[in-house]
């Protein structure tokens, strides 16, 4: 299903591109938008992973680098009965977390040093094992090629906007209508693909610690830090904000790129499933 989804969405974005240069330059540009979505398309699938890991410059670590953290994914992992994944630290004074990767057997998982210094080893845990949540649903592959294409929407737009003539069958009206649409219809996929599986990633990462209360006080701690910390590399790549466990953004877009579901809806989620869920201890307690 989210082989189908991703390839939907691919096939989506393929035709805005097409629309977007249809817009601006008519025939021609129809043409020049199609090869770039295919090439952008096939760039993504293989190599979205590696953008969105180098926007915030993220660095692989070892065991040796950070043992406590890759030692409770490490455990997660075989709670969660997935491959290890390339684990990641970003130099970012929010604390924040997200996971990326074409597939479980090729995926990373990013933590902030913001969120290594505030929050516990069970609130880690389970901010880790719900990005785990995600690898093991398959949701890492649709996430990233959103991030990146809906990217290239954006810088597309900005270009028809600064560079498009009067080519196209509505001229100057054409560049003018693709420069604003265009970005708000991107951000319009993120947002219907990251709702509902914000929610399962919770309820799954919930599942492999056995504990959604170490969920629940962790996005609490985190939402309420977000608001007061910047992120400069989600300001200025807020096509990625849907990929991070609590909306990274301030000001103006973090409505406009509200791509999760409230906290509070999502603590409260967590908080009813404490009483269902079986308590099984982990190696980090």
């Amino acid at each position: 299903m989210n082989t189908l989804r991703t390839g939907l969405l691919m096939a989506a974005l393929t035709g805005l591109f097409v629309t977007v240069g249809f817009l601006v330059g008519g025939a021609g540009g129809m043409a020049v938008a199609f090869l770039f979505a295919v090439g952008t398309n096939f760039f993504a699938y293989w190599n979205s992973d590696k953008v969105v890991l180098s926007i915030y410059g993220a660095r692989e670590v070892s065991e040796r680098d950070a043992p406590k953290l890759v030692h409770i994914v490490r455990q997660l992992c075989e709670a969660a009965q997935i491959p290890m994944p390339r684990v990641c630290i970003s130099d970012n004074p929010q604390p924040n977390a997200f996971a990326t990767g074409r597939n479980p057997e090729h995926a990373a998982v990013c933590v902030t040093t913001g969120l290594l210094n505030s929050v516990s080893d069970e609130e880690l845990a389970g901010v880790l094992a719900h990005e785990l949540g995600h690898v093991k649903n398959h949701d890492t592959l649709t996430m990233t090629i959103t991030a990146t294409i809906a990217g290239a929407v954006s810088m597309l737009a900005n270009f028809a906007f600064f560079f498009g003539g009067r080519r196209g069958p509505l001229g100057l009206i054409g560049v003018l209508v693709v420069s604003l649409l265009a970005p708000i219809a991107a951000v319009l996929v993120q947002m219907t693909i990251s709702r509902a599986r914000e929610f399962e990633a919770d309820r799954a990462g919930a599942q492999i610690t056995g504990h959604p209360l170490w969920l629940a006080t962790a996005l609490a701690r985190i939402d309420r830090t977000v608001q007061a910390t910047d992120n400069t590399e989600a300001e200025a790549n807020p096509a990625t904000a849907h990929m991070f466990i609590v909306n990274p953004l301030h000001g103006g877009l973090s409505g406009l790129f509200a791509s999760h579901p409230s906290t509070e809806e999502r603590i409260a989620r967590l908080k009813a499933m404490a009483g269902q869920a079986p308590k099984a201890a982990g190696p980090w307690e």
